[in-house]
């Protein structure tokens, strides 16, 4: 899994998406997929207790459990849904792309997605970190920033850093807030300023950007843990490696599945979508 590449990709994704799109969607969508990630690791706050999964690559990213939320198809429900219940056209886009985002952005650590579910169970991965979420919250950060995992949410980093304008002053209010009224009733309903709603914007950047340092900086200072960028690293962890499955099964399975999705696109789109996206809207800007 990834730290903070999931924060930081919204905003190159949201630049380089060259139609009405809005930002908040695609973050949304590049988050959504985890907001079952605390029982991964277990939450103790205040009432509440959740205790960690026995198996969390199972729960996490497996079926029965909440794997199908790494799968392309999750991002294609959202669209219907957000078209059918809110008909925001710049909305289900966004939580489309950012998903998708988040799926394939998954498929680089060890135990990888279910991209094609529900016509495949198969797992996709290229294996270029180590899955530790089985060794706790602190265990997999050390794993993670010890690895090119760390080396991947550097990159998402440096990525919005060499486009540091998309997170101007300029930028925002001429590009992300027209393109979302959400920006609008955020303003009205709880009476926000202009440099308070900027602030609201950088803030996942800045989120993202300490969330690395810090965890870098702790795993190398505090944890003592041996840096490996080697592929797959760090030989350290005892990682999360699913069984290969035998060459006939990756084949029938990726075929079946590279047939099956996009004719259930392509129906979908027929029988209802397209008529959910003819009335659906592109609401304008209300700041």
């Amino acid at each position: 899994m990834s730290w903070a590449a999931h924060e930081l990709e919204s905003y190159f994704l949201q630049k380089h998406t060259k139609i009405r799109v809005s930002y908040l969607a695609i973050l949304l969508g590049c988050l959504a997929p985890d907001f079952t990630k605390f029982h991964v690791y277990g939450l103790d706050i205040g009432p509440i207790h959740l205790k960690a999964a026995k198996h969390p690559y199972e729960y996490h990213r497996g079926w029965p459990g909440v794997g199908p939320t790494h799968s392309l198809m999750f991002g294609v429900a959202l669209f219907v849904f957000v078209l059918l219940v809110f008909r925001s056209k710049q909305w289900a886009l966004g939580l489309l792309i950012g998903q998708w985002a988040h799926v394939l952005t998954d498929i680089c650590d060890s135990v990888g997605t279910m991209v094609f579910f529900p016509f495949s169970t198969q797992h996709y991965t290229i294996g270029m970190w180590a899955y530790a979420a089985q060794q706790g919250k602190y265990g997999d950060a050390a794993a993670y920033y010890s690895s090119l995992g760390g080396v991947w949410d550097f990159f998402w980093l440096l990525m919005v850093l060499t486009g540091f304008q998309v997170l101007s002053a300029g930028y925002f209010f001429a590009h992300v807030v027209p393109n979302d009224p959400v920006w609008g009733w955020l303003r009205r309903r709880f009476h926000l300023r202009d440099v308070t709603l900027l602030a609201m914007y950088r803030a996942f950047f800045l989120y993202g950007a300490c969330r690395i340092i810090a965890w870098f900086t702790w795993s190398r200072l505090v944890r003592h843990a041996p840096l490996d960028w080697s592929w797959g690293g760090p030989y350290w962890v005892n990682k999360v490696v699913l069984p290969h499955e035998p060459w006939a099964t990756f084949a029938w399975n990726t075929t079946r599945s590279l047939v099956l999705f996009p004719l259930s696109l392509y129906l979908l789109w027929v029988l209802f979508g397209r008529r959910l996206w003819n009335r659906g809207q592109e609401l304008p800007a209300l700041l």
